[in-house]
């Protein structure tokens, strides 16, 4: 069976600060974690080795040949790499990490002023949030603070959501993508570190507007709404990367749960722990789902069994799990 990598491994570590924080965690086996930590440090040291330091070779992934893909500061996943060192230096506290996670960490901080994203939390929060947990770096929290303050010009009080894309404008208006519950994370930490409401008061309203628009009777996400900019409803409810309009692309399936549970976690609304889960059911309960728990690229993708499987969804919903099994009674 082919297997979509999409961001290996890094995506595991980069995308959560569940590694970190969540008591959950314990429950790995340390010496199964330890096996799996000296592998990833091995095969960072390996490629880095080869590679130019500076912000135009960012580690992404594999290609299929097994050589390195590597990408610039502005690439979307560009804070996933040094996000990925800052967590193995949390666990091993090997210096060699540290050192490294700095160097990366620096050629993404130009990211903090780009005000033509809504992946900015993908950015910063993967590699600057990772570092100032650790470290509690002033410089760090500046620039978790400054790029919320750059996310949040791309918030329409009207409508109440971030944009997402300014391309396409002859088809769309204000599009707003499941994807975009990533970056909340980010704001909310940024009313935490700066005492400012603001941050907290655009994440909870862009939580809010996503949760009445983007979701199904049956509790899947469409991937895109399309806001009138005029009356402030959606316009469009579409696809861009699923398999049709109507289908549940499976990593907008674990944005949303994802999303959805740090929004409870961070703001107690139970609106928002109650759509974590229906997620949850929605996923486990699909009759697509493969028995080991990777989806099908697309749960309604037309020629499943043979269709490519998600690793990256299946590493995006398996973090969210993680913590969402803080806030749901035991047995579940």
């Amino acid at each position: 069976m082919k297997f979509y990598f999409g961001f290996f491994i890094l995506f595991i570590a980069a995308c959560s600060s569940c590694f970190m924080s969540n008591k959950n965690a314990a429950v790995i086996n340390d010496e199964f974690l330890r096996k799996e930590l000296n592998f990833l440090s091995e095969k960072m040291v390996n490629y880095q080795s080869k590679l130019k330091i500076d912000s135009l070779m960012i580690p992404r992934s594999l290609n299929e040949d097994g050589s390195l893909l590597v990408t610039n500061s502005k690439n979307w996943t560009s804070g996933f790499y040094p996000g990925t060192l800052w967590q193995l230096y949390g666990y091993s506290k090997e210096e060699s990490l540290k050192e490294s996670a700095i160097i990366w960490t620096s050629f993404v901080e130009k990211e903090k002023w780009d005000i033509h994203t809504h992946d900015l939390g993908f950015k910063i929060s993967s590699c600057f949030g990772k570092g100032y947990k650790l470290e509690k770096n002033e410089a760090y929290k500046d620039v978790i603070i400054q790029a919320s303050a750059t996310l949040i010009k791309r918030f329409n009080a009207k409508i109440g959501v971030i944009r997402s894309w300014d391309w396409n404008a002859d088809k769309w208006q204000f599009p707003v993508i499941i994807d975009n519950m990533m970056n909340l994370e980010m704001l909310f930490d940024a009313t935490e570190l700066s005492g400012d409401s603001i941050y907290y008061k655009v994440a909870y309203q862009h939580a809010k507007t996503t949760l009445h628009n983007h979701f199904r009777k049956d509790n899947s996400s469409y991937h895109v709404v399309d806001y009138d900019t005029l009356t402030g409803q959606p316009r469009l409810k579409i696809t861009h990367q699923g398999y049709s309009d109507e289908s549940a692309w499976s990593r907008g399936q674990a944005w949303g749960l994802y999303g959805f549970t740090t929004a409870f976690g961070r703001t107690g609304d139970s609106t928002f722990l109650k759509q974590a889960k229906l997620i949850g059911e929605y996923y486990f309960n699909h009759p697509n789902l493969p028995k080991d728990k990777i989806p099908y690229w697309d749960f309604n993708a037309p020629n499943i069994p043979n269709e490519p499987r998600d690793v990256s969804a299946a590493t995006v919903m398996a973090s969210g799990l993680i913590e969402l099994a803080n806030y749901v009674p035991g047995e579940r």
